[in-house]
């Protein structure tokens, strides 16, 4: 992780950032399974819901499948070869997890 405000890496679980003393973001992780069918509709669910900050497609096995770092910039243009290799994925794999990890907003 690293801070927002300065862009230094972050010590794990720290609250703020030891560089310039700003108050770092929590972050939660979320798991979800789910059919091909529904893998590309859930992760442009999950980009448009503002407090994502990665998502992992992985596969069957466990193997990491795509990493995709969410970032608030991220519009049309960069989203679209996102959702189109989500889409190959889901050609190709029968059942994903999908990692989410969150920034607390409290």
């Amino acid at each position: 992780m690293y801070c927002p405000k300065c862009g230094s890496t972050a010590v794990q679980d720290a609250l703020y950032c030891h560089s310039c003393g700003a108050k770092l973001p929590r972050l939660t992780m979320e798991e979800f399974s789910l059919s091909s069918d529904d893998l590309a509709q859930k992760v442009k669910q999950l980009i448009h819901e503002g407090n994502v900050r990665r998502i992992v497609v992985k596969g069957e096995k466990g193997e990491t499948l795509v990493d995709i770092p969410v970032t608030v910039g991220l519009v049309g243009i960069v989203l679209a070869p996102i959702l189109a290799a989500v889409g190959v994925i889901a050609a190709v794999a029968t059942k994903c997890t999908v990692v989410v990890e969150r920034e607390d907003r409290g």
